[in-house]
């Protein structure tokens, strides 16, 4: 594996820590997204990191303004590519918006160039075709805040070829991640597979007016001895993510449930702002939010 320049294609919660974890690492990162002003919050979203890392892993200033430094920033798709070894897909989980994404990418990336999708629920071989190059297409799954959640789940599709695979298996080592080869494709791979119930679960009890959200963090927090319950999850996910993922169900399945759930989301949550951890607001209020409060799982 000789990647050493790593383009990631969209700076929302997610892509923003993936590029920095790989600055950090020593990799050259380009950052894109669709205009200058996603740009402008990705800026500050990646120097907010800092003192995350300052906290969790004792990083010294100087080596944060370094990582920081070996990043740039664009909304020239062709320019963030020209020079990729790799470039990491982190756009939202709509497939239109990834086939069409996809179908520019191929046009604009060397040859060399590997693609990867983060995808959450979406499988690579639907976009294999649209890729331009499907041999050089899998996915790079990773867990929110990757600088301590350092999982990398590395997926390849029926049509992959398996020196990429394993280029990419090396560079998810490189830049500090437990690489956890898939040799099949599984929708929500080993992490969602796992994850996505619960959050989906926990949602459908709050929409159908079972139970609240602190009731319901707290009661698995308290049965399984789990740091996070499920909302504190859903808010360092982000929520227009689970949106999509709720809406993209309600659209293929029809279900009156999700579609009841996807609507709340929207107008409660998204609609008002309130959009997880990242924006100050989701299910809770940031900083300090209550299920980190003394007593919270007493009351």
């Amino acid at each position: 594996m000789n990647y050493q320049n790593i383009t990631v294609a969209g700076s929302g919660v997610l892509g923003s820590q993936i590029a920095y974890q790989t600055a950090y690492k020593g990799f050259n990162v380009f950052v894109y997204d669709i205009n200058e002003e996603a740009l402008e919050k990705a800026k500050e979203r990646i120097r907010n990191l800092k003192g995350s890392y300052q906290e969790d892993l004792g990083a010294a200033e100087a080596e944060l303004d370094a990582a920081y430094n070996r990043i740039s920033f664009s909304s020239d798709l062709a320019e963030a590519a020209e020079n990729a070894d790799l470039v990491i897909e982190a756009i939202p989980e709509v497939v239109d918006i990834k086939t069409k994404f996809y179908n520019q990418l191929g046009e604009a990336a060397p040859e060399k160039t590997v693609f990867a999708t983060n995808s959450s629920t979406l499988l690579p071989s639907q976009f294999a075709e649209a890729t331009g190059r499907p041999e050089k297409f899998l996915a790079l799954h990773f867990a929110n805040e990757i600088w301590k959640n350092n999982t990398a789940e590395i997926m390849k599709h029926p049509g992959t070829n398996n020196r990429y695979f394993e280029e990419v298996i090396d560079f998810a080592k490189a830049i500090g991640m437990v690489a956890l080869p898939l040799h099949k494709e599984q929708p929500g791979y080993i992490l969602n597979s796992l994850l996505v119930p619960l959050l989906d679960a926990a949602e459908l009890l709050l929409s159908n007016e079972v139970a609240d959200v602190e009731t319901i963090d707290k009661t698995w927090m308290i049965a399984t001895g789990a740091p996070k319950g499920p909302f504190a999850i859903l808010d360092v996910v982000g929520i227009t993510t689970s949106y999509n993922i709720v809406k993209a169900k309600a659209d293929k399945t029809g279900d009156p449930q999700f579609k009841k759930l996807a609507e709340l989301l929207k107008t409660e949550y998204i609609d008002k702002g309130k959009l997880g951890a990242a924006t100050g607001e989701g299910f809770y209020t940031y900083p300090n939010p209550s299920y980190e409060q003394p007593g919270f799982l007493d009351n």
